[in-house]
């Protein structure tokens, strides 16, 4: 009797008294990142029915505590949560601004554009009964800028980056490692903010992997219930070397999914322009690039190429460039010769450097440049 009571006075409620109640239950269990959710759900509603309430709804939320909030400069004022075995810290903070701007390709530039004035624009969104990108998810092998965007995107938005070391939440009882995943989740979303979830494969392996125990297979269901519960006010950014690794359900749940492809040349000579600050001759970073691209080589290589040369000409109080000659050639000495051939006379034909220069780059002949010259011209 008592139950047909309450389901008849839930049936009486028009749909504004039971978000009321909805939102009293959530705000009375602390559940603040629901409240924010039901909140902004209730301004998209009402926005068509009763303009006001849309109207105080959204006001509400855009004027709620974010640009001020204590996570950003000094840091969230809770304690930063710790492993309760190890006690090593779940979460770091990552301060590093980006010294260079990242190259990237016309897509995953279109995206993290998209990424950036969604959030940027919030409060036209949020006019609009619309919310920006909570997730997305960085798919690519090692050494393709992932980290470098978290930053950039954290430092266009004026928004603290925070890193989540998965491996460090792998707790030594499993038991304690979905709330290791929890309390570092809780953290984040106290305060607007950047998190990254770097190497997401460690634990959001396919659940139909027969070599992972149960224990790693909960983990990703409690992964997916955090991506789910994920505020607008921030962004939750995941990285991954291996995306065929990850369970399918992880790549329904994020909004966004970018993938980064390794770089061409011309991206490579545009990264290394960056790394060299301009202490290089133009020709020898195109031969260095085109010798990188036709290794497979990434943006961290790259770099690696070009932090050797200054370190060399630091040691020898030479220029840079002229160290730069030397790795050069060891760059070239590691494709075949065939390569090394085929890119020589490319470098002729297309970048219309002499032979003699691009001889003293690859160390193929001027003789053998010339007639393989000669012979594609003839073919042409």
């Amino acid at each position: 009797m008592t139950r047909t009571l309450e389901s008849r006075r839930a049936d009486d409620m028009t749909d504004l008294e039971r978000d009321l109640v909805h939102l009293a239950r959530m705000a009375l269990a602390g559940r603040g990142q629901d409240v924010q959710m039901l909140l902004q759900r209730m301004a998209r509603r009402y926005s068509r029915s009763n303009e006001a309430i849309g109207k105080a709804l959204q006001d509400l939320l855009r004027d709620a505590p974010s640009a001020d909030a204590p996570l950003r400069g000094l840091g969230n004022t809770a304690p930063v949560p710790l492993d309760m075995d190890s006690r090593v810290p779940l979460i770091r903070p990552d301060h590093l601004a980006p010294t260079v701007t990242p190259v990237l390709s016309r897509d995953v530039r279109d995206a993290v554009d998209q990424l950036c004035e969604e959030h940027l624009g919030r409060d036209r969104l949020l006019s609009a009964g619309l919310t920006p990108s909570r997730s997305a998810l960085f798919v690519g092998p090692p050494g393709v800028g992932k980290t470098l965007v978290a930053r950039w995107i954290a430092s266009r938005l004026d928004l603290p980056l925070l890193v989540l070391d998965l491996s460090s939440v792998m707790s030594s009882y499993l038991g304690r490692t979905g709330g290791n995943i929890r309390k570092v989740l809780d953290y984040a979303k106290a305060s607007p903010s950047i998190l990254l979830l770097d190497e997401l494969d460690t634990v959001a392996k396919r659940r139909d992997d027969g070599a992972e125990v149960g224990e790693l297979k909960r983990l990703v269901t409690v992964l997916l219930q955090e991506i789910d519960d994920w505020p607008a006010s921030s962004l939750l950014l995941a990285a991954t070397n291996h995306g065929d690794l990850l369970d399918p359900a992880v790549w329904r749940r994020f909004e966004a999914v970018i993938d980064f492809p390794l770089p061409d040349a011309a991206q490579l000579r545009e990264a290394l322009e960056q790394y060299c600050e301009g202490e290089a001759p133009s020709d020898v970073l195109t031969v260095i690039a085109r010798s990188l691209a036709a290794q497979g080589a990434s943006y961290s290589e790259a770099h690696r190429v070009m932090t050797t040369a200054r370190r060399r000409a630091a040691l020898a109080d030479q220029p840079v460039g002229a160290k730069l000659l030397d790795v050069c050639g060891e760059q070239l000495r590691q494709l075949p010769f065939a390569e090394r051939v085929r890119l020589a006379v490319d470098l002729v034909q297309s970048d219309h450097m002499s032979q003699r220069r691009v001889h003293e780059l690859s160390g193929i002949s001027r003789d053998t440049i010339r007639k393989r010259v000669r012979h594609q011209e003839s073919q042409g």
